[in-house]
């Protein structure tokens, strides 16, 4: 205690013992016990007022007057209860004051702080996961927000869900049934998807007779209804918008083709007659031909050079109860042969896209008849005429992209309209395009990019005096 000693060595004014002990007391709520350190600390306080009382009468002489003096006493009094307030450090709350008793509050070892809400746990249940601690209600999931009590769940990165959100949000769902795709016997999620639209679907689909959109491939989902033309094809609403359905309403298409010819300087001199057909009529009219290649699965045009009798399609079919196409009337026309190409034959029902790229494909197998190229190749002739059904889509698309596709071009495609879902026709003319770039087929597949790969490097004027003349694509 040598340094209280020290602190009160020089005070000119002292208290006596008795009056010290008389005017302090120890407050029993101000020094609380704490722990194995309470015993320490209580005879620390007593050290402490002895060492003051000492200090005060250290340098008194024994026998001395007791100072009378009231006013001195006072400051006295006032002095010794400064130093000694200047002594008492309150130490940290360690307890809690009920009933001016003190109720220990328990801290565990080490302070366990939530990682949802970066605050201490303290008392109650908390959860251990994750390496870290969390309130209950902190541990919640990203898509409900509603805590997690489940023994399992779900992490996406560093968010947590519900295995039913999780599902909802993650796990994908088939585009046909709208059911969640299931997973295969070794516990993968396997579906299929169509590589254009991006279509996924269940794998049994497949083979349970779910039908197809003749012109864009998607599946028919199970809360929509496909129209059911009259040669058993199914045909998607949106394809249905730009459907050509009759030989009449083909007519603009037909024009507009010839001007892309003439834009070409291969101007077709003869007038060739264009009819639409029903799938039946269509495969009838290719086995009375003698040559000709076609693309399998389904031929959807072709050239005749033969003289047959036609059934064409007169007026378009109205859609009844349940999208069935009703009270198409057609009529029989027969083709007379005066020139090498007695006529061209579409399939009826396509949206206007794929009818004029199918046209512009035929009419190029009529061109080069009429223009007395020798007979090629597969390959060369049905990659040629791809070449020019791929060149009228993109001049087709170009245009849409560079005027407004809900009204009429200004260009040599002027007489053609866009359908009521233009944005959709676009993708649908971009779908037509893929096709043909990505068909595998060794004939028009290969054929096509072996024909275009020729055409941007020598053009197409010279690309064709090559196959005239050597019956190949030039390299």
């Amino acid at each position: 205690m040598d340094w209280i000693k020290k602190f009160f060595k020089g005070r000119t004014h002292k208290f006596p013992e008795e009056h010290y002990h008389g005017h302090y007391t120890e407050d029993p709520q101000f020094y609380a016990p704490s722990g194995a350190g309470d015993a320490w600390q209580e005879h620390e306080n007593e050290e402490i007022d002895r060492a003051i009382a000492l200090s005060l009468l250290d340098e008194s002489p024994k026998g001395r007057k007791v100072i009378d003096d009231e006013s001195q006493l006072v400051e006295d009094e006032q002095l010794a209860r400064a130093i000694q307030e200047s002594l008492n450090f309150e130490p940290p709350a360690q307890y809690e004051i009920a009933n001016s008793q003190p109720i220990p509050v328990h801290f565990p070892m080490g302070y366990r702080i939530c990682a949802g809400c970066n605050t201490e746990i303290g008392h109650g249940r908390f959860l251990n996961c994750l390496n870290a601690f969390w309130h209950p209600e902190c541990f919640h999931c990203h898509a409900c927000n509603l805590p997690i009590s489940d023994y399992e769940f779900s992490m996406s990165g560093n968010y947590r869900f519900h295995k039913f959100c999780y599902k909802e949000r993650y796990h994908p769902k088939c585009d046909v049934c709208n059911y969640f795709i299931p997973t295969n016997p070794a516990g993968l999620i396997e579906y299929r998807a169509h590589p254009f639209w991006i279509q996924k679907y269940c794998p049994s689909h497949e083979h349970d007779g779910t039908p197809r959109c003749c012109s864009c491939e998607r599946m028919e989902p199970q809360d929509t209804v496909y129209v059911a033309l009259n040669d058993g094809r199914k045909l998607c609403l949106e394809c249905l918008d730009s459907a050509v359905m009759d030989t009449k309403e083909c007519q603009p298409l037909y024009m507009d083709i010839l001007d892309f010819y003439e834009d070409l300087n291969m101007r077709v001199e003869q007038q060739v007659p264009l009819l639409l057909v029903e799938r039946q009529a269509l495969n009838e009219a290719r086995e009375g031909e003698k040559n000709g290649h076609y693309h399998m699965p389904e031929t959807r045009g072709l050239c005749l050079s033969e003289e047959q009798t036609i059934s064409t399609i007169l007026r378009r079919p109205r859609f009844g109860i349940g999208n069935r196409a009703t009270d198409m009337i057609t009529e029989p026309y027969k083709l007379t042969r005066r020139c090498e190409v007695t006529a061209i034959l579409i399939l009826y029902g396509l949206p206007r896209l794929l009818t004029g790229s199918i046209l512009a494909h035929e009419m190029m197998h009529a061109w080069m008849r009429l223009q007395g190229f020798r007979t090629l190749s597969q390959d060369v002739e049905e990659g040629i005429c791809q070449v020019l059904a791929h060149m009228w889509l993109v001049k087709q698309l170009d245009s849409a992209s560079s005027t407004n596709v809900a009204s009429t071009s200004s260009s040599s495609s002027s007489r053609l309209k866009w359908g009521k879902r233009p944005q959709f026709e676009k993708k649908l003319g971009e779908f037509f395009k893929h096709q043909i770039e990505s068909d595998t087929s060794p004939v028009y597949g290969d054929g096509f990019r072996a024909g275009h790969q020729a055409v941007y490097k020598y053009g197409l004027r010279r690309t064709l005096e090559h196959i005239r003349m050597t019956g190949r694509f030039p390299h």
